[in-house]
Protein backbone atom coordinates (compact mmCIF):
# COMPACT_ATOMS: atom_id res chain seq x y z
CA UNK A 1 0.00 0.00 0.00
CA UNK A 2 1.85 3.36 -0.99
CA UNK A 3 1.61 5.96 1.65
CA UNK A 4 -0.07 7.93 -0.86
CA UNK A 5 -3.27 5.67 -0.83
CA UNK A 6 -2.57 5.63 3.00
CA UNK A 7 -3.08 9.14 3.45
CA UNK A 8 -5.99 9.16 1.26
CA UNK A 9 -7.94 6.73 3.15
CA UNK A 10 -7.58 8.34 6.09
CA UNK A 11 -8.69 11.18 5.23
CA UNK A 12 -11.59 9.78 3.40
CA UNK A 13 -12.59 7.98 6.91
CA UNK A 14 -12.39 11.48 9.21
CA UNK A 15 -14.60 12.74 6.52
CA UNK A 16 -17.48 9.84 6.95
CA UNK A 17 -16.79 10.17 10.37
CA UNK A 18 -17.48 14.09 10.30
CA UNK A 19 -20.44 13.34 8.21
CA UNK A 20 -22.15 10.69 10.51
CA UNK A 21 -21.55 13.08 13.49
CA UNK A 22 -23.26 15.90 11.88
CA UNK A 23 -26.46 13.48 11.17
CA UNK A 24 -26.27 12.08 14.69
CA UNK A 25 -26.16 15.83 15.88
CA UNK A 26 -29.21 16.45 13.75
CA UNK A 27 -31.03 13.48 15.09
CA UNK A 28 -30.48 14.30 18.42
CA UNK A 29 -31.85 17.90 17.96
CA UNK A 30 -35.04 16.43 16.13
CA UNK A 31 -35.57 14.22 19.63
CA UNK A 32 -34.84 17.18 21.93
CA UNK A 33 -38.01 19.29 20.18
CA UNK A 34 -40.28 16.13 20.13
CA UNK A 35 -39.72 16.31 23.64
CA UNK A 36 -40.29 19.66 24.16
CA UNK A 37 -43.28 19.49 21.95
CA UNK A 38 -44.99 16.93 23.93
CA UNK A 39 -44.15 18.48 26.92
CA UNK A 40 -45.78 21.15 26.18
CA UNK A 41 -48.70 19.56 24.98
CA UNK A 42 -48.96 17.67 28.22
CA UNK A 43 -48.57 20.93 30.17
CA UNK A 44 -51.48 22.63 27.98
CA UNK A 45 -53.38 19.62 28.62
CA UNK A 46 -53.06 19.48 32.53
CA UNK A 47 -53.67 23.43 32.35
CA UNK A 48 -56.73 22.73 29.95
CA UNK A 49 -57.74 19.91 32.13
CA UNK A 50 -57.54 22.35 35.48
CA UNK A 51 -59.16 25.11 33.81
CA UNK A 52 -62.60 22.84 32.92
CA UNK A 53 -62.17 21.45 36.01
CA UNK A 54 -62.97 24.94 37.64
CA UNK A 55 -64.77 26.48 35.27
CA UNK A 56 -67.60 23.06 35.16
CA UNK A 57 -67.48 23.38 38.92
CA UNK A 58 -68.25 26.89 39.05
CA UNK A 59 -71.18 26.73 37.52
CA UNK A 60 -74.23 27.50 39.16
CA UNK A 61 -75.98 23.93 39.78
CA UNK A 62 -79.45 23.03 39.45
CA UNK A 63 -80.23 23.89 43.37
CA UNK A 64 -77.97 27.36 42.39
CA UNK A 65 -80.68 28.28 40.43
CA UNK A 66 -83.56 27.30 42.14
CA UNK A 67 -81.80 29.75 45.04
CA UNK A 68 -82.93 32.67 42.45
CA UNK A 69 -86.27 30.91 40.64
CA UNK A 70 -89.52 32.15 41.40
CA UNK A 71 -91.14 30.37 44.32
CA UNK A 72 -94.35 28.07 43.87
CA UNK A 73 -96.07 27.91 47.55
CA UNK A 74 -96.93 24.38 48.52
CA UNK A 75 -101.20 24.73 49.40
CA UNK A 76 -101.40 25.12 53.91
CA UNK A 77 -98.32 27.15 54.16
CA UNK A 78 -97.83 30.28 54.85
CA UNK A 79 -95.73 33.87 55.27
CA UNK A 80 -93.31 34.72 53.09
CA UNK A 81 -92.07 32.33 50.57
CA UNK A 82 -94.23 29.59 52.53
CA UNK A 83 -92.11 29.14 55.06
CA UNK A 84 -94.20 28.55 57.91
CA UNK A 85 -95.35 25.47 58.35
CA UNK A 86 -98.07 25.55 61.15
CA UNK A 87 -99.90 23.04 61.52
CA UNK A 88 -103.27 21.91 64.20
CA UNK A 89 -106.71 23.45 65.26
CA UNK A 90 -106.03 24.16 69.17
CA UNK A 91 -107.06 27.43 70.41
CA UNK A 92 -103.96 27.49 72.58
CA UNK A 93 -100.83 29.85 72.03
CA UNK A 94 -98.80 27.12 72.89
CA UNK A 95 -96.41 26.26 69.54
CA UNK A 96 -93.71 23.50 69.13
CA UNK A 97 -91.19 24.41 66.71
CA UNK A 98 -89.40 21.89 65.30
CA UNK A 99 -85.82 22.14 63.41
CA UNK A 100 -85.03 19.18 61.63
CA UNK A 101 -82.88 18.55 58.46
CA UNK A 102 -83.82 15.26 56.53
CA UNK A 103 -80.65 13.33 56.84
CA UNK A 104 -80.18 13.72 60.26
CA UNK A 105 -79.94 10.93 62.11
CA UNK A 106 -81.10 12.51 65.45
CA UNK A 107 -83.99 13.61 63.85
CA UNK A 108 -84.94 10.24 62.46
CA UNK A 109 -84.29 8.69 66.15
CA UNK A 110 -86.28 11.31 68.02
CA UNK A 111 -89.12 10.67 65.17
CA UNK A 112 -89.03 7.22 65.89
CA UNK A 113 -89.04 7.58 69.29
CA UNK A 114 -91.32 10.61 70.38
CA UNK A 115 -92.85 11.26 66.69
CA UNK A 116 -96.65 10.11 67.39
CA UNK A 117 -96.55 11.33 70.77
CA UNK A 118 -96.07 14.85 69.71
CA UNK A 119 -98.07 14.58 66.84
CA UNK A 120 -101.13 13.57 69.38
CA UNK A 121 -100.77 16.79 71.78
CA UNK A 122 -101.02 18.55 67.72
CA UNK A 123 -104.43 16.84 66.86
CA UNK A 124 -105.50 16.86 70.68
CA UNK A 125 -105.42 20.57 70.62
CA UNK A 126 -103.06 20.82 73.20
CA UNK A 127 -100.52 23.33 70.73
CA UNK A 128 -99.86 23.68 67.29
CA UNK A 129 -96.64 22.41 65.48
CA UNK A 130 -94.77 24.67 63.72
CA UNK A 131 -91.81 23.21 61.55
CA UNK A 132 -88.67 24.94 59.89
CA UNK A 133 -86.02 22.33 57.74
CA UNK A 134 -82.92 22.96 56.72
CA UNK A 135 -80.24 21.16 54.25
CA UNK A 136 -76.70 21.76 56.24
CA UNK A 137 -75.73 18.11 56.04
CA UNK A 138 -75.81 18.33 52.65
CA UNK A 139 -72.99 20.85 53.05
CA UNK A 140 -70.89 18.92 55.58
CA UNK A 141 -71.56 15.66 53.59
CA UNK A 142 -71.66 16.40 49.95
CA UNK A 143 -74.56 15.56 48.04
CA UNK A 144 -78.86 16.59 47.59
CA UNK A 145 -80.58 14.48 49.44
CA UNK A 146 -81.76 17.07 52.29
CA UNK A 147 -82.36 19.50 49.67
CA UNK A 148 -84.50 16.89 47.36
CA UNK A 149 -86.14 15.64 50.74
CA UNK A 150 -87.34 18.77 51.34
CA UNK A 151 -88.53 19.78 47.83
CA UNK A 152 -90.50 16.33 48.19
CA UNK A 153 -92.15 17.54 51.35
CA UNK A 154 -93.03 20.87 50.29
CA UNK A 155 -94.95 18.43 47.68
CA UNK A 156 -96.50 16.61 50.09
CA UNK A 157 -97.70 19.98 52.14
CA UNK A 158 -99.18 20.80 48.78
CA UNK A 159 -101.60 17.78 48.71
CA UNK A 160 -102.80 18.04 53.04
CA UNK A 161 -101.28 19.14 56.17
CA UNK A 162 -101.96 14.92 57.43
CA UNK A 163 -99.76 13.92 54.29
CA UNK A 164 -96.62 16.14 55.06
CA UNK A 165 -96.39 14.72 58.64
CA UNK A 166 -97.03 11.26 57.91
CA UNK A 167 -94.63 11.58 55.18
CA UNK A 168 -92.28 13.28 57.20
CA UNK A 169 -92.55 10.66 59.94
CA UNK A 170 -91.98 7.61 56.99
CA UNK A 171 -88.92 9.31 55.77
CA UNK A 172 -87.46 9.51 59.65
CA UNK A 173 -88.95 5.86 60.03
CA UNK A 174 -86.15 3.14 61.05
CA UNK A 175 -87.18 1.49 57.77
CA UNK A 176 -86.51 4.38 55.35
CA UNK A 177 -84.24 6.57 56.70
CA UNK A 178 -80.29 5.73 55.64
CA UNK A 179 -77.07 6.59 57.18
CA UNK A 180 -76.44 10.15 56.95
CA UNK A 181 -73.69 9.35 54.82
CA UNK A 182 -75.67 7.84 52.26
CA UNK A 183 -77.39 10.33 49.66
CA UNK A 184 -80.46 8.21 49.35
CA UNK A 185 -82.72 10.87 49.48
CA UNK A 186 -81.13 12.69 46.29
CA UNK A 187 -82.92 9.88 44.76
CA UNK A 188 -86.80 10.83 43.45
CA UNK A 189 -87.45 7.15 42.60
CA UNK A 190 -86.77 6.25 46.24
CA UNK A 191 -88.63 9.45 47.72
CA UNK A 192 -91.53 8.19 45.45
CA UNK A 193 -91.04 4.51 47.28
CA UNK A 194 -91.56 5.83 50.91
CA UNK A 195 -93.92 8.32 49.62
CA UNK A 196 -96.51 5.45 48.57
CA UNK A 197 -96.44 3.96 51.82
CA UNK A 198 -98.21 6.96 52.37
CA UNK A 199 -102.32 6.79 51.91
CA UNK A 200 -102.30 10.14 51.10
CA UNK A 201 -99.51 10.35 48.65
CA UNK A 202 -99.54 6.59 47.28
CA UNK A 203 -100.33 6.45 43.33
CA UNK A 204 -100.19 10.32 43.55
CA UNK A 205 -99.07 11.51 40.27
CA UNK A 206 -99.57 15.16 41.18
CA UNK A 207 -97.07 14.60 43.94
CA UNK A 208 -94.96 12.28 42.23
CA UNK A 209 -94.85 14.64 38.88
CA UNK A 210 -93.90 17.46 41.75
CA UNK A 211 -90.90 15.54 42.86
CA UNK A 212 -89.65 14.23 39.60
CA UNK A 213 -90.24 18.18 38.11
CA UNK A 214 -88.35 19.54 41.29
CA UNK A 215 -92.05 22.03 41.53
CA UNK A 216 -90.80 23.05 45.18
CA UNK A 217 -87.19 23.42 44.74
CA UNK A 218 -87.24 27.06 45.22
CA UNK A 219 -89.64 26.71 48.11
CA UNK A 220 -86.84 23.92 49.66
CA UNK A 221 -83.96 26.76 49.41
CA UNK A 222 -86.42 29.49 50.46
CA UNK A 223 -87.02 27.40 53.91
CA UNK A 224 -83.54 26.13 54.27
CA UNK A 225 -82.44 29.94 54.20
CA UNK A 226 -85.22 30.40 56.45
CA UNK A 227 -83.22 27.36 58.77
CA UNK A 228 -79.73 29.16 58.50
CA UNK A 229 -80.96 32.35 59.85
CA UNK A 230 -83.27 30.69 63.11
CA UNK A 231 -82.05 31.95 66.25
CA UNK A 232 -80.49 29.71 68.40
CA UNK A 233 -80.81 26.65 66.85
CA UNK A 234 -76.96 25.34 66.31
CA UNK A 235 -78.09 21.47 65.81
CA UNK A 236 -80.41 19.34 64.83
CA UNK A 237 -83.01 18.56 65.97
CA UNK A 238 -84.15 21.46 68.24
CA UNK A 239 -87.03 22.03 69.73
CA UNK A 240 -88.14 25.04 70.92
CA UNK A 241 -91.68 25.81 72.95
CA UNK A 242 -93.16 29.46 72.50
CA UNK A 243 -89.84 30.27 70.90
CA UNK A 244 -87.70 29.04 73.67
CA UNK A 245 -85.16 26.48 73.21
CA UNK A 246 -85.74 23.47 75.44
CA UNK A 247 -83.58 20.33 76.26
CA UNK A 248 -84.37 17.36 73.99
CA UNK A 249 -86.42 15.11 75.67
CA UNK A 250 -85.31 11.27 75.96
CA UNK A 251 -88.60 9.56 76.47
CA UNK A 252 -92.28 9.92 76.39
CA UNK A 253 -92.03 10.69 80.30
CA UNK A 254 -89.65 13.49 79.70
CA UNK A 255 -91.78 15.17 76.84
CA UNK A 256 -94.75 15.15 78.88
CA UNK A 257 -92.89 16.53 81.79
CA UNK A 258 -91.35 19.30 79.25
CA UNK A 259 -95.21 19.62 78.23
CA UNK A 260 -96.32 20.17 82.46
CA UNK A 261 -93.45 22.76 82.91
CA UNK A 262 -94.46 25.10 79.92
CA UNK A 263 -97.99 24.95 80.63
CA UNK A 264 -99.60 22.45 78.27
CA UNK A 265 -101.89 19.82 78.82
CA UNK A 266 -104.57 18.84 80.94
Amino acid sequence: MSKRNSQAAKTAARERLRQERERQAKRDKAKRQVVVACSIVGVLAVAGGIGYFVVQNSKPTGWDKAAEAKVVLPANSSGKDGTTVLIGDSKSDKVVHLYEDPRCPACASMEQGLGETINKGMKDGDYKLSFTLGTFLDNNLSGEGSKNALSALGAALDVSTDAFIDYKGALFSAEHHPDESTDKFADDSYLIKVADTVDALKGNKKFQDSVKNGTFDPWAMRMSDSFQKAKDVESTPTIKIDDKVIKNPGSVEEWNKTLKDAGIGK
